[in-house]
């Protein structure tokens, strides 16, 4: 059975359970994506209408209508629904529906992990990891990526865990402990 995002469940269950080793980063990242959408639609607290729309925009990326995606998620993500926000991120991130722009990723991601989201907090500390759309920073990947880990739903926190220390891998304690600090204050609400 195939799901959104282009992976079988099987996949999916496979990749979770850290079985598949030989997928690409950009493979396991749509998983998570399927993960995450999935885990929204069953728990986020929305508008039926928004509800409504994010899951036709779901079905039309299934079916690999991605310009509908981006067409029915670019209204919600421009009123502020962070799950929109985040998924027309990844959309753009890679291309799907619209022309692929980190920039414009990046802003939406953003955005939504402004609003707490979580898979948007990991795919922009993702992207300061590695400089899309923005300048390449540890210390702000660090940031977002345990912020995501924190907020999580327990079954994507460890995927999130490993990102995070494979960013840390790359830092000193001296950075690690400014990238902690920045999640802790963002996580308060103070500037």
């Amino acid at each position: 059975m195939i799901c959104g995002f282009g992976l079988s469940v099987e996949v999916i269950v496979r990749i979770r359970r850290g079985l598949v080793t030989a997928l690409t980063t950009r493979a396991r990242l749509r998983a998570l994506a399927v993960g995450l959408v999935l885990v929204a639609f069953g728990f986020a607290q929305m508008r039926p209408a928004q509800a409504d729309a994010l899951t036709r925009a779901n079905a039309a990326y299934a079916r690999g209508d991605y310009i509908r995606a981006v067409n029915i998620l670019t209204p919600l993500a421009l009123r502020g629904n962070a799950t929109a926000q985040a998924l027309l991120g990844f959309m753009y991130e890679n291309g799907f529906g619209a022309p692929q722009a980190y920039d414009a990723a990046a802003d939406l991601y953003f955005q939504a992990a402004s609003r707490g989201n979580p898979f948007a907090q990991c795919m922009l500390g993702l992207m300061y990891d590695k400089g899309h759309g923005v300048p390449q920073d540890f210390i702000l990947a660090y940031k977002w990526l345990n912020l995501a880990a924190a907020r999580a739903p327990k079954r994507e926190r460890e995927y999130f865990l490993r990102l995070r220390n494979a960013v840390a891998s790359k830092m000193s304690t001296d950075q690690i402990v400014v990238g902690q600090r920045l999640a802790l204050l963002w996580a308060a609400g103070l500037p």
